[in-house]
């Protein structure tokens, strides 16, 4: 390969213009490139004449060329030839596993979904002949356009010089290391992600739910039976990612909406994203089946397409003729009273209108203009204010959350802790629907007032017990410029009590 080529600002074919190099190992280069000819980034693997394995990496490019399944980044072109070597793939851009996690772990349901996601494209992979062997955080994305991308098939195992007796198996385990590490925020496997190494007892890993409160149960012998190909709950390991899609398949797939747009009444833990939350792409819906015996459903026969049975001959339709006259006439003839007695009366002014004849004011949901973690009581007065942007966001995968205390009471320390919204003016407030853990044992507080300070917040709604996804709505009519989400009582978490927000929306009646 010409020297020229591989340097930024070399061209490969006349068309791919090479940017930014990303990575370097071992005579393998990644890079950002431009597709010149449809004008669009690319990422371009150059592959030096020093590499050993230039033949069986494109050979695997190639291989993973002829998929077509949208959650396996494309392959655009393999070359080997005149000395140069090079694959050319799409350019993914989003959050990695690793990012989606590196404040806290995932909500199951949302972790489970995205996983769920990776499991059948890598099993569609199985059935072309093709594996992974190299799932780790990084190569797991939730991209920009909310959607899931899996990165490196076949490459990255070609690349590294990985091989198992055992494909299917090792990447069933691999996607159960991926659903540990979104359940727990740890990493389950060897090699340095960037990750907190998840906790041993005995030399064992323990199970997610030995990691983290709240995590399902099902979830949890799901990851078990993948990642450690153990029997749980009766049921037999999972030795395929075949086995690992179909065990995740009943899991709600969140749909890729802002959660801002989301009305009051949907749950964020019975959709998704955000969560994903999200912001997840939703679940395929089957086809709706044919009607039975020739069934129209609730059209039942075309409905008011059907006629009565006429049983009276012509007397009995001239009598019904009659009838609908003398109908007409009462009606026509009442009509005409109502309106001369209505012209006598003096029009009201308009003044006088009543409330009730103007339309319901539409409600919107009001995006505030910076959020803070409020601790008036601490000593610190402080609590977590970095990750406070992280829970109005719109990603149902990041959150905010307390510190941990040693009881569910903040360790008898003080009253309560809590997350503060600037809405940036005075706000009418509908309701606001807060996304929290799963964990139950929460108690929250929505508090409303004009002042920044705990005695000008009014406690306008309350829940006990709280967990998932809740909706605060105020007794009565309630308004200020900051919105207070106070935590009283916190849910476990982690052998310890801490509270968590993914997301909070505020809906107000009428225009912000």
């Amino acid at each position: 390969m010409s020297a020229p080529a591989v340097e930024p600002g070399g061209r490969l074919a006349d068309r791919f213009r090479l940017e930014d190099r990303v990575s370097e190992s071992a005579g393998a280069t990644l890079w950002k490139a431009i597709d010149e000819v449809l004008a669009r980034p690319v990422s371009v693997l150059t592959l030096s004449q020093e590499f050993p394995r230039v033949a069986e990496v494109v050979t695997a490019a190639r291989g993973a060329s002829r998929l077509n399944d949208p959650r396996l980044t494309q392959v655009f072109d393999a070359t080997e030839e005149n000395g140069q070597a090079y694959v050319v793939s799409e350019w993914v851009t989003g959050e990695t596993l690793t990012d989606l996690v590196s404040s806290g772990p995932m909500a199951p349901e949302r972790a489970a979904a995205l996983v769920a996601e990776a499991a059948e494209a890598v099993a569609h992979a199985h059935e072309s002949g093709l594996s992974h062997l190299c799932l780790t955080p990084d190569r797991l994305i939730w991209t920009a356009g909310g959607t899931v991308k899996l990165l490196g098939l076949a490459v990255d195992a070609t690349l590294r010089e990985v091989e198992s007796d055992d494909a299917s198996r090792e990447d069933a385990e691999g996607l159960g290391r991926l659903l540990y590490t979104a359940l727990t925020g740890h990493w389950p496997g060897e090699g340095d992600t960037g990750l907190p190494a998840a906790p041993r007892d005995d030399g064992k890993v323990c199970t997610p739910r030995q990691v983290r409160a709240g995590v399902p149960g099902f979830l949890d012998a799901i990851t078990c039976r993948a990642l450690f190909q153990e029997p749980r709950r009766g049921l037999p390991p999972l030795s395929s990612p075949a086995a690992v899609a179909e065990a995740l398949a009943e899991v709600p797939r969140p749909a890729p909406v802002p959660v801002s747009a989301m009305p009051p009444a949907l749950s964020l833990r019975s959709e998704a994203p955000d969560d994903l939350d999200d912001r997840r792409p939703p679940r395929p819906q089957a086809p709706p089946r044919p009607a039975e015996h020739g069934g129209h459903g609730a059209h039942g026969g075309h409905g008011g397409h059907a006629r009565p049975r006429s049983s009276g001959g012509p007397l009995g339709r001239a009598v019904v003729a009659i009838v609908i006259l003398l109908l007409i006439a009462a009606v026509g003839l009442g009509a005409w009273t109502l309106g001369r007695s209505l012209g006598k009366r003096t029009p009201p002014p308009v003044a006088s209108a009543t409330p009730s004849s103007e339309a319901t004011p539409e409600i919107v949901a009001v995006k505030p203009s910076s959020a803070t973690g409020f601790d008036p009581l601490g000593d610190d007065r402080s609590e977590h204010p970095e990750l406070a942007r992280l829970a109005v966001d719109g990603k149902g995968s990041t959150e905010w959350h307390t510190t941990s205390y040693q009881s569910a009471e903040l360790g008898r320390l003080k009253e309560g802790v809590g997350l503060l919204l600037d809405m940036g003016k005075e706000t009418a407030i509908s309701d606001v629907v807060v996304s929290l853990g799963d964990a139950p044992g929460a108690t929250i507080e929505l508090r409303v007032g004009d002042a920044a300070d705990l005695g000008a917040l009014r406690k306008a709604a309350k829940q006990d017990n709280a967990s998932g996804t809740v909706t605060l709505t105020p007794e009565k009519s309630v308004s200020g410029q900051y919105v207070l989400i106070w935590f009283t009582r916190l849910p476990a978490f982690e052998g310890k009590f801490r509270g968590t927000i993914y997301d909070v929306v505020v809906h107000s009646p009428g225009p912000a």
